[in-house]
C-alpha cells in the first residue's frame, strides 16, 4: 500500500494433492482408493490453518481436477469458519482436462459448479491444463452457472512437444482481453508457461474493460443436482423418476449379489435402470445382515467408475446416518439424502442438516417428528412446516433443496382408517407446494399398493393412477420402478375404475372388489392381461400400438408390411406416416402426464428399431434415383439441395428425433452432417463453418438442454453467423424458441414440431425466393408469441431502477470506434421536397393491412400478396388505384412533402442526453426511460435507455445526436373534395398513400443522414426492402413509442427543431398535424438498437418527474399504460 497506492490481498492457495477420491489407482479395483475423505479434510484443514495463521487474505481451492477432493477441502474450511477463525472469502477454481469439457474425474464444468456451490465461493472459475482460446467456452459456461464473480487463470497456451509453453505474453494477453470485453470474467491471471511479462502484459489489456456484472439469481426457484452432469428441476420440469432397484430392502436380486459381494453384478442393475430412463438412482444398504457403511462406499466408489451410471445424481438413502456419511464421502456430484426426520427431536435434526449442508447435499424430510408418523392431511403439512422453518431460519438451508416426503402409506389393508392415505398424501402434497416455496415433495410410491404384494398387474396400476393424481397436486419426484408403469388411459378400463374408487375412497368394498379383480388374473397375471387382439387390426394401427406400448416384437414384421402396401409407395412415407402418428400419440401422453420417460425411450427404441429397417431400402431408392438422372459419386455433392448439420446438444443423450430428422432430410436429398448427442456447442460451430453448412439443427430432450440451445443461439450471434438455427426436440416449444431463443440470434431461429416438418422447414429455407416471406412470417408469429407470453406474466417482477441502471449497456467508450461527426451543426429545412425520389422507399405492406388484405404464406406482403388465391385479386385493384392517385398527386402537385433534420452535441447523463449547440453551450435535455421487468434469470441482455447509446459526460469522448420530423402535405384539401363526392373509397386511398409516403420520406432521410449528412456509413449500399428490415447501421426511435413511450419528449425535439414553420405543428395532446407525419431521433452508434421499455414501476416515475422537473401525476398521466402499478390506488 506505501509502495504502490494500490491495495493488494493475498490469496492462499490450497491445490488438488497427488491423490484422487474419485478414480481408483488400481485398473483391478475399481473400488480401491488410496486415501479417504476424512484423511483429505485432516490434510487441507492443516493446510489452511497454516495459511489463515500466516494471515492470507482469501483462500484459493484450485487446480480441481476431481471435485470429491474440492468438497473434502471445502468441508474442511467450513469446520474451521465455524470452530476456529474468522470467515474469510472462499475462491474455487476448477480445471477442465482437454476439449471434452470435464474435469479428471468426469463432471462437466455445470456439474462441478453446483457441486460446490453450496460453500458460496465469492468467485469460482477455472485454471491450468488449456490455454485461453481453448478455456473460452468452458468459461462462458461457468458464468452462466454461478452468481458468483469469476476467475480465470489458463496456461500461455498448450504445452509443446517438449512440455514447454510457447504462447507470448502479447497473444495470451489479446486472448484475455477478449473475454473481459465479452464481460465473461471478473478475476484474470496466468497459470503454467506464464511469466511476469505476461502477466503484465494481461493487466494492461483488461485495465479499460468493464468486469462481468454476475446475474443475481441462476435458475431462480430451480432445485440444481449433479452426476457427472448438471439436473435442474424446475416449476415446468416433469416428474422425476428415482430408480428404486438399487435398494436392498426393495430388490431381492439387488439384495443377493450385495451380499454375496458380487457388487460389479450389482452394478449392471444401477445401470439398467439410468438407461431405462431412471434420472436419479437411489441407493440403500439397509440389511440387517450388511455393515453397512463400507457396503454403501464400495457400491458408490464403483458408480463413479461407470460414467454411464454416475452420470446421475444419486440419492443415498437409509435410516442410519452413518450409512448416509459413507455416501456422502464418495459422491463428487450434489447429492439427495433420504431422509431426516424429527423423530428424535429439533437436537438431532438439526445436527443432521448441518452435516448434510456442509456436503453441500439436498435432502428428503420425513413427515415424522417425536410423536410418531404423521397420517392426517393437517398433521403432515404441520410436521413440514415445522421442519421447513428450522431448516431455512436456523440450520439456513437453501429452501430450494429440501424435499419433503409425506409419508406415502399402503392402503386397502382391511383397516378403515388407512383408506383415506391416498387422499390425504395427495392433499398434504398440494399444500406443501402452495405454502412452503421452494420445497420439492417425494415418496415412496411402492408403499401405496403393498397390501397387494404378489399380484405386479393391480399394483402397477395403482401406481400409475395415484401417480397421475399426485403428479397434479404438485409430486415432483417419486422413488418407484417407472419402467413397468402402464400408461393411464391404457389401463384396463375395469381396473382402473377400481383403483380410482380406492384411491379416492369412492367404494366401501373397493378393497374387496380389487381383490376378486385380482384374483381372476389368475397366477401369472402380466401373461392373463396380454392380448393378441391387436394384432388383428390395420397395420397402422399395429404400428401406432407398437409404439406407444414400446412393444418390439412385431415392428419388423409390420413395417415391412406397410412398406409393401400400395398407401406407402416410398419407404420415407411409412416414417413420414404411421411411425410420426405414432410418435406423436407418444409425445402427446408425455406432455400430459400420462406416460413417464422410461416408457418414452421404450417408444424411441421401437421406432429406432422400425427406422433402422427402412433405411437400407431409403438408400437403394436414392442409389436407383442417382442412376435415373445419371449422378455419379463424386457428383454427388453438387446434387445435393443442402447442407444440414444436426446436433443432440451438450448434457443431452437422446437422439431418436433427430435421426429421424436427419433420415427424412436424406432422403429428399439433403446432405445430413450429424454429430451425434452430447455435442459442445464449439463443435457444432466449427462442423457448421468446416462444412459451408446451409442449415443447423439442434435437438434435446431434457429441460436443462433448452439452456444449452439458447447458449449455442449466443455463440452463433457472437462470431457473427448467419445460418438458420433450427429447434427441435420433446422439451422445445415454439413458445420457448419465440421467448427464449431467437430473441439471442438475429438469424432466422424456426422451431421444428417433428420430422415431417423438417422437409417443409428447410426447403422454405433453401428457396430464394421463398425464403424471405417464410421468414416473415416466422418473425411476425414469433413476435406476437413473444408479446402475448408478456402480457400473461401477471407477476413479473421488476428491477429497482437503481439495480437496472447498474445493469445498463456498459460500453468501453475507450476502445469504440471514435464518433464520426455530422457534416454540420444546427438544422437543415426541406421545402417541397422530390416525392419520386421517395416512390422506391414505400413500404407496401403497411398499406395493405389498412385495408385488412393480406395474404397467408407463402404470399405475404408486397408484391407476392397478387399471388394469394384469397386476397390477391382484390390487393391487385386496390393497388393499381393507389398508383393512379399517386402519379396523379405527385404530377398535379396535389401532395407535397416537407421536412428539417438537425445534429448536434450531445453527453450522456445518467438516463438523460444533454444537447449542446456549436459552442457546446447546454441547450436542452433529452429524458430517458429504462427497462425494469426482470430478465431470464441466465440472461446477459443489458437493461437498456437510449442514453446508453451515447457517450457519457466525462468519458473524454465527443458525441452527437441527430432529430428530424418530416410530413406529407395536401392530405385535407384532396379528402374534402372526395368528400363533396361522398367518395369513402378515395378518402381512405388518400390518407393511406400520404402515410405511406411520409415514411418512405423518413426512410430515404435516414439513408441520407447515414450516407450524406452525418456520413458514418458512406459505403453502405442496401435495397428499399433491407431498409424496411433495419439492416443499416444506427437507429431512428421516436417520442411515443416502445424505446421512448413518452409523447412529452416531443416538445424538446419541436423547440431545437422548429417544424412548426414549415407547418409540422403538434396537438394538445401531442399528435403531429398533418397526420401523415414522422419524427424521430438518430442515433449513430453500431451498438444502438431498437428496444422496448415496457412496464415501469414507481420509483422510476418518481426518479424520471424529477429529471424532468415535473409532478407525478402529470407523468403517470402521459405514462399510463407503462406502468406496472396502479396509480389511482396509490
Amino acid at each position: 500500500m506505501e509502495e504502490t497506492g494500490t491495495c493488494r490481498y493475498v490469496a492462499g492457495a490450497l491445490g488438488p494433492t497427488n491423490r484422487t477420491l474419485s478414480i481408483s489407482p488400481s485398473v483391478e479395483r475399481p473400488d480401491f482408493r488410496n486415501i479417504s475423505f476424512d484423511e483429505l479434510v485432516d490434510a487441507y484443514s492443516e493446510q489452511a490453518r497454516g495459511l489463515l495463521d500466516g494471515g492470507v487474505d482469501v483462500l484459493l481451492v484450485e487446480t480441481i481436477f476431481d471435485t470429491l477432493n474440492s468438497k473434502a477441502a471445502l468441508y474442511g474450511i467450513q469446520l474451521l469458519f465455524e470452530k476456529e477463525y474468522k470467515e474469510v472469502p472462499v475462491f474455487i477454481s476448477g480445471t477442465i482436462v482437454d476439449k471434452s469439457g470435464r474435469t479428471l474425474s468426469g463432471q462437466t464444468s455445470e456439474a462441478f459448479v453446483i457441486s460446490v456451490s453450496h460453500v458460496k465461493p465469492v468467485c469460482i472459475g477455472l485454471n491450468c491444463a488449456l490455454g485461453a482460446t481453448e478455456m473460452r467456452p468452458y468459461i462462458e459456461a461457468i458464468g452462466t452457472s454461478t452468481s458468483s464473480f469469476v476467475i480465470c487463470y489458463p496456461n500461455a497456451g498448450l504445452p509443446n512437444t517438449f512440455g514447454d509453453y510457447d504462447e507470448t505474453p502479447e497473444v495470451m494477453a489479446e486472448q484475455i482481453a477478449s473475454f473481459a470485453k465479452d464481460g465473461l470474467v471478473n478475476i484474470v491471471g496466468g497459470c503454467c508457461g506464464t511469466t511476469p511479462e505476461h502477466i503484465k502484459a494481461i493487466s494492461e489489456a483488461v485495465s479499460q474493460c468493464k468486469p462481468r456484472v454476475p446475474p443475481e439469481e441462476v435458475l431462480n426457484g430451480y432445485m440444481l443436482l449433479s452426476g457427472l452432469e448438471a439436473m435442474h428441476i424446475g416449476p415446468y420440469t416433469n416428474f422425476i423418476n428415482i430408480g428404486e432397484r438399487c435398494n436392498v430392502a426393495g430388490s431381492r436380486k439387488f439384495c443377493k449379489l450385495i451380499k454375496n459381494g458380487q457388487y460389479e453384478e450389482a452394478l449392471s442393475i444401477a445401470k439398467l435402470q439410468v438407461e431405462n430412463g431412471a434420472q436419479i438412482l437411489d441407493i440403500n444398504m439397509d440389511e440387517g445382515m450388511l455393515d453397512g457403511p463400507p457396503a454403501m462406499t464400495k457400491f458408490v466408489n464403483l458408480i463413479a467408475s461407470e460414467p454411464d451410471i454416475a452420470k446421475v445424481p444419486l440419492c443415498i438413502d437409509s435410516s442410519n446416518f452413518a450409512v448416509v456419511e459413507a455416501g456422502l464421502k464418495c459422491a463428487q456430484g450434489k447429492c439427495i439424502v433420504n431422509s431426516i426426520s424429527l423423530k428424535e427431536g429439533v437436537r438431532d435434526f438439526v445436527e443432521k442438516a448441518r452435516i448434510i449442508k456442509c456436503h453441500g447435499a439436498a435432502v428428503v424430510v420425513m413427515a415424522f417428528d417425536e410423536e410418531g408418523q404423521a397420517t392426517e392431511t393437517e398433521r403432515k403439512v404441520a410436521i413440514c412446516r415445522r421442519s421447513y422453518n428450522i431448516l431455512v431460519k436456523e440450520v439456513k438451508f437453501n429452501q430450494n433443496d429440501i424435499i419433503f416426503d409425506p409419508n406415502i402409506l399402503t392402503i386397502a389393508t382391511g383397516i378403515e382408517e388407512h383408506n383415506r392415505y391416498g387422499i390425504t398424501f395427495v392433499e398434504a402434497t398440494q399444500l406443501i407446494k402452495e405454502t412452503l416455496p421452494g420445497a420439492r415433495v417425494s415418496g415412496g410410491v411402492s408403499n401405496f399398493s403393498f397390501a397387494f404384494r404378489g399380484m405386479e398387474t393391480v399394483r402397477e396400476a395403482m401406481h400409475s393412477v395415484f401417480l397421475y393424481h399426485a403428479i397434479k397436486a404438485g409430486l415432483d419426484m417419486g422413488i418407484v420402478n417407472a419402467g413397468c408403469l402402464p400408461v393411464y388411459v391404457d389401463i384396463e378400463p375395469k381396473l382402473l375404475e377400481l383403483c380410482e374408487n380406492l384411491l379416492w375412497n369412492k367404494d366401501p368394498d373397493g378393497t374387496e372388489k380389487l381383490l376378486l379383480y385380482a384374483q381372476g388374473l389368475s397366477k401369472d397375471p402380466k401373461k392373463a392381461v396380454v392380448s393378441d387382439e391387436w394384432r388383428k387390426k390395420p397395420v397402422e394401427e399395429r404400428l401406432e400400438y407398437s409404439l406407444v406400448k414400446g412393444i418390439d416384437k412385431h415392428i419388423i414384421e409390420d413395417t415391412a408390411e406397410a412398406r409393401i402396401s400400395d398407401c406407402y409407395p416410398r419407404p420415407l412415407n411409412v416414417i413420414e406416416g404411421p411411425l410420426m402418428k405414432g410418435m406423436s400419440i407418444v409425445g402427446d401422453l408425455f406432455g400430459a402426464g400420462k406416460m413417464f420417460l422410461p416408457q418414452v425411450i421404450k417408444s424411441a427404441r421401437v421406432m429406432k428399431k422400425a427406422v433402422g429397417y427402412l433405411i437400407p431400402y431409403m438408400e437403394e431408392e436414392k442409389a436407383a434415383r442417382m442412376k435415373l438422372e445419371g449422378i455419379k459419386d463424386f457428383e454427388l455433392i453438387s446434387s445435393y439441395v443442402g447442407t444440414v448439420v444436426l446436433a443432440t446438444v451438450k448434457g443431452d443423450v437422446h437422439d431418436i428425433g433427430k435421426n429421424i430428422v436427419g433420415v427424412v432430410l436424406g432422403c429428399n436429398n439433403y446432405k445430413v452432417i450429424d454429430l451425434g448427442v452430447m455435442t459442445p456447442c464449439e463443435k457444432i460451430l466449427e462442423t457448421a463453418i468446416k462444412e459451408r453448412a446451409d442449415i443447423v439443427g439442434l435437438s434435446g430432450l431434457i429441460t436443462p438442454s433448452l439452456d444449452e440451445m439458447i447458449h449455442v443461439a449466443k455463440e452463433m450471434q457472437r462470431i457473427g453467423m448467419n445460418l438458420p438455427l433450427l429447434i427441435g426436440g420433446a422439451t422445445t416449444s415454439k413458445t420457448h424458441t419465440a421467448v427464449r431463443i431467437a430473441p439471442r440470434y438475429t438469424s432466422a431461429t424456426v422451431h421444428v414440431l417433428d420430422a415431417s416438418k423438417s422437409v417443409v422447414v428447410c426447403s422454405a429455407l433453401m428457396d430464394k425466393i421463398l425464403k424471405e416471406e417464410f421468414l416473415e412470417d416466422i418473425s411476425d408469429e414469433y413476435e406476437e408469441i413473444r408479446e402475448d407470453h408478456y402480457d400473461s406474466l401477471k407477476d413479473r417482477r421488476y428491477l429497482s431502477i437503481d439495480r437496472a441502471r447498474s445493469k445498463g449497456l456498459k460500453l468501453n467508450w475507450r476502445t469504440e470506434p471514435v464518433p464520426v461527426p455530422p457534416s454540420f451543426l444546427g438544422i437543415k429545412q426541406f421545402e417541397d421536397y422530390d416525392l419520386t425520389l421517395l416512390v422506391p422507399y414505400i413500404d407496401w405492406k403497411p398499406f395493405f393491412d389498412v385495408w385488412q388484405l393480406r395474404g397467408k404464406y407463402p404470399n405475404r406482403g408486397y408484391p407476392k400478396i397478387f399471388n394469394d388465391k384469397a386476397v390477391g385479386e382484390e390487393a391487385k385493384k386496390v393497388f393499381d388505384d393507389a398508383q393512379a392517385m399517386l402519379y396523379n398527386s405527385i404530377n398535379d402537385k396535389l401532395l407535397t412533402a416537407k421536412g428539417v433534420i438537425g445534429f448536434y452535441l450531445a453527453q450522456s447523463v445518467g438516463d438523460d442526453i444533454e444537447i449542446y449547440d456549436d459552442s457546446e453551450m447546454h441547450i436542452e435535455t433529452l429524458h430517458g426511460l429504462r427497462q425494469q421487468a426482470e430478465k431470464e434469470s441466465a440472461s446477459d441482455e443489458p437493461y437498456l435507455c437510449l442514453s446508453d447509446f451515447i457517450a457519457p459526460r466525462g468519458s473524454g469522448v465527443t458525441d452527437y445526436i441527430g432529430m428530424f420530423a418530416v410530413s406529407c402535405f395536401g392530405v385535407n384539401e384532396m379528402c374534402k373534395k372526395f368528400e363533396q363526392q361522398f367518395d369513402d373509397y378515395n378518402i381512405i386511398m388518400v390518407k393511406a398513400l400520404a402515410d405511406r409516403l411520409a415514411e418512405a420520406f423518413a426512410e430515404e432521410m435516414h439513408e441520407r443522414v447515414r450516407k450524406e449528412f452525418w456520413s458514418y456509413s458512406q459505403e453502405e449500399c442496401l435495397a428499399a426492402a433491407d431498409l424496411h428490415k433495419i439492416k443499416y447501421e444506427g437507429i431512428r426511435p421516436a417520442p411515443g413509442y416502445p424505446s421512448q413511450p413518452d409523447h412529452t419528449e416531443k416538445t424538446i425535439m419541436w423547440r431545437l427543431l422548429e417544424p412548426d414553420k414549415l407547418g409540422i405543428q403538434l396537438t394538445e395532446s401531442l399528435a403531429m398535424d398533418p397526420a401523415a407525419s414522422v419524427s424521430g431521433l438518430y442515433f449513430a452508434n453500431p451498438k444502438s438498437s431498437y428496444f422496448a421499455v415496457g412496464k415501469i414501476t414507481k420509483d422510476q416515475v418518481v426518479d424520471y418527474a424529477n429529471r424532468k422537473k415535473d409532478d407525478v401525476d402529470t407523468v403517470e398521466k402521459w405514462l399510463g399504460p407503462m406502468l406496472a402499478y396502479d396509480a389511482e390506488a396509490d
